[in-house]
């Protein structure tokens, strides 16, 4: 069962000025930052508010680190603006599962690693109304490394 939303992906051509933007006119803060050298970005994660089951929202902003990464390819074609959005829950498997048997197409066989640990997996934009759409199930808190 999705739980909340986990966190909108924004899409950015330099994430230290996105960043600063987003510290000085909303006073958010970054409380990760990490390369993921799969996906070909760099992001940070600026915690917006804790949430009912535990978890928490965030803006995750993206800079792309490799020309081929679908952020890069992304930016090229809309430029900065939201990229995604990705709902929390607590079986990624599961619910990837369930929606599949809906119909949506998942664009991974299998969830992968991404920020903070999580496992993610994403569904194609076209068959949620034009919406790329993340499914994460967060880390276990006490092993995520900041």
């Amino acid at each position: 069962m999705l739980t909340r939303i986990d966190h909108i992906g924004i899409a950015c051509f330099d994430l230290d000025k996105t960043v600063e933007f987003y510290r000085a006119t909303y006073g958010f803060e970054v409380l990760h930052t990490e390369v993921n050298e799969e996906q070909g970005v760099r992001e940070a994660m600026l915690k917006i508010n804790e949430t009912s089951d535990g978890g928490a929202s965030y803006l995750q902003l993206l800079e792309p680190v490799r020309e081929d990464s679908t952020v890069a390819k992304w930016l090229a074609k809309n430029g900065e603006g939201v990229h995604h959005i990705a709902f929390g829950t607590a079986d990624v498997d599961g619910d990837a599962q369930a929606i599949r048997d809906k119909g949506v197409r998942v664009l991974y066989d299998q969830p992968r690693i991404g920020s903070m640990g999580s496992r993610i997996t994403f569904l194609h934009p076209k068959d949620c109304g034009g919406v790329l759409t993340e499914l994460v199930t967060s880390a276990d808190p006490s092993s995520t490394e900041h």
